[in-house]
């Protein structure tokens, strides 16, 4: 059979109406408020409607540090989905949105791939249904209001040299980093300096993932920190009066994407990426109403475990009183190879010996996972050039850290190739194994969190924190948000600060650059080594090659 791409795949899709795929999930058509023909957002009151209803069981896909070779959590995430339903049980999936950053510079689409995709694809990478942009609009509106705020006498008396609210917009544009802003004279406002977020690291887009409701929304659009005074005291966005205004703007975008599979099964489209820089998980409103409308949902969390696993659990999960009943961690033969020291170029050669070299990042990931309490499967996404032997010793390895891995096929084979896992993953789920609790509490101070973080999870010697960074710390839990959870970036491709540095170091340190308080979204943001919030653009940009062909139709994309 001839190679087809994703986007071909895809393209050949067989979709049925948005309210058909409702349909299955008991929302009446007059909830759906349709974009097309093949998406629509669910409504607020249907929401509302199901909240006494007994959850069904939640599963975590997340995986082993990113590298070239490729993992696809994604993909695993949808042909999990389509495995359980294959097997006869009521499930959907839960994934996010994605950013125009990364699908125009070099990490592609964010749909899955081969016959484990979310549909309609292109739509998805691109514009969808509008939420980013209306996260953009939103941030950029208080932007301008503390900006104006300024201009016309600064009744709240904000020192300019301590604004804190930087610009944000979805592209990787380096140049946009740091910049001076008001230039050109008494008409345009007072100079200063100030820069741009790509908007998935916007604390508004935190908030939308994060908040229960529209009043829970505004509540904290509300609560966000944006200046300070010359005395240091906090202003607020509701200092601003703009909360108001920012929630109109995101009143549709709150509520979640209902889309299909390539095999018409549900899925929920809702929520921001980037695990490296914020906490990458999809909305807890999609999140909480697909438990309420299936009895297995399937979700995931951006990049590695140790970036979008430990934030779902310490973030999301306390926060939104989530608990997963299992987690599958997905690996890959070529991953685990270039772990163990192949390059690119030569991953198609049998090498057993450097999938063996590569396994302790497995398992630490595994070991990891575990002291959350919640069991763990392996899912060893399968490539044509896998060998027996290369994923018998991925099985190997796995079994010796106490978790079972299973080659799934649902690249290849859709749903039918998933089977295996799907029924791994029930038999783990419905054996109550799980007894979740995140890896410290509340209570401990900000700076504990932060090392219990990099020393637990990273395997780090310790979190280098200097005295102004301490003090901050210290300021900030005087203030009262010392309860607060910690989110950290870091590079995505090592459990150090160091993207180079492969498998599962240790004697490595964490160096701190900077804090953030993200008062509203509910969590102080932790700079690590080199990390940028704002992205930006490789030597050759995916753009380079994204095209429109003769037929109207979109090349390149993925």
């Amino acid at each position: 059979m001839a190679f087809r791409s994703d986007i071909e795949i895809a393209r050949d899709a067989q979709k049925k109406p948005i309210q058909e795929i409702g349909d299955r999930l008991g929302i009446p058509g007059e909830h759906l408020l349709p974009y097309g023909h093949d998406k629509a957002k669910v409504s607020q009151d249907f929401i509302n409607s199901v909240q006494d209803r007994p959850d069904g069981k939640l599963i975590l896909v997340t995986a082993i540090n990113p590298t070239p070779a490729g993992e696809g959590k994604t993909t695993t995430t949808v042909g999990l989905g389509d495995g359980l339903n294959h097997i006869g049980k009521k499930a959907m999936i839960c994934i996010r949105e994605a950013s125009l950053g990364p699908n125009f510079g070099m990490k592609g689409g964010a749909a899955g791939g081969g016959m484990a995709q979310v549909v309609p694809m292109e739509e998805m990478n691109l514009h969808f249904t509008g939420d980013f942009h209306a996260i953009t609009s939103a941030h950029s509106l208080l932007s301008a209001m503390i900006d104006n705020h300024i201009y016309w006498g600064n009744e709240q008396e904000i020192d300019l040299r301590r604004v804190q609210w930087r610009r944000v917009v979805d592209m990787n544009d380096r140049a946009l980093r740091n910049v001076v802003l008001s230039l050109g004279g008494v008409a345009n406002g007072f100079p200063r300096e100030g820069g741009f977020d790509i908007t998935v690291a916007s604390e508004v887009m935190a908030i939308l993932c994060l908040a229960k409701d529209l009043k829970d929304l505004e509540k904290r659009l509300g609560d966000m920190i944006v200046a300070y005074r010359r005395d240091r005291s906090p202003v607020y966005c509701r200092d601003i009066k703009a909360e108001g205004a920012m929630t109109v703007l995101l009143k549709d975008a709150m509520q979640p994407n209902l889309v299909q599979t390539l095999e018409n099964n549900p899925a929920f489209v809702h929520g921001g990426p980037f695990a490296n820089i914020a906490h990458g998980c999809n909305s807890v409103i999609a999140t909480t109403t697909a438990l309420k409308l299936a009895d297995y949902v399937v979700t995931e969390a951006g990049f590695g475990a140790d970036l979008g696993a430990e934030k779902f659990m310490n973030i999301k999960c306390r926060k939104a009183g989530l608990s997963p009943a299992a987690v599958v961690c997905v690996a890959t033969v070529r991953a685990m190879k270039m772990n163990g020291g192949v390059a690119k170029a030569d991953l198609g050669a049998e090498n057993v010996e450097a999938v063996r070299k590569g396994c302790p990042n497995l398992g630490r990931h595994i070991e990891n996972l575990k002291s959350f309490g919640v069991p763990v499967v392996v899912a060893i996404n399968h490539f044509v050039t896998d060998t027996d032997a290369e994923v018998e010793a991925i099985r190997e390895y796995a079994k010796s850290h106490g978790a079972e891995a299973v080659l799934s096929r649902h690249w290849e084979l859709g749903s039918e190739g998933s089977a295996d896992l799907a029924r791994k993953v029930v038999a783990v789920a419905e054996a109550g194994q799980a007894n979740f609790s995140p890896i410290y509490p509340d209570d401990m101070s900000l700076a504990d969190k932060i090392q219990t973080i990099c020393k637990r999870i990273y395997r780090a010697d310790a979190a280098l924190m200097d005295k102004k960074i301490r003090d901050q710390l210290k300021l900030w839990e005087e203030q009262g948000y010392g309860n607060l959870p910690v989110c950290m970036a870091k590079t995505q491709y090592s459990f150090s600060t160091d993207p180079n540095l492969r498998g599962a170091p240790t004697g490595h340190s964490v160096p701190v650059r900077e804090v953030r308080l993200s008062a509203g979204a509910g969590f102080v943001v932790v700079v690590c080594g080199e990390i940028m919030t704002m992205p930006g653009l490789p030597r050759v940009p995916s753009a380079e090659n994204i095209r429109l062909n003769d037929a109207g139709q979109i090349e390149g994309l993925f």
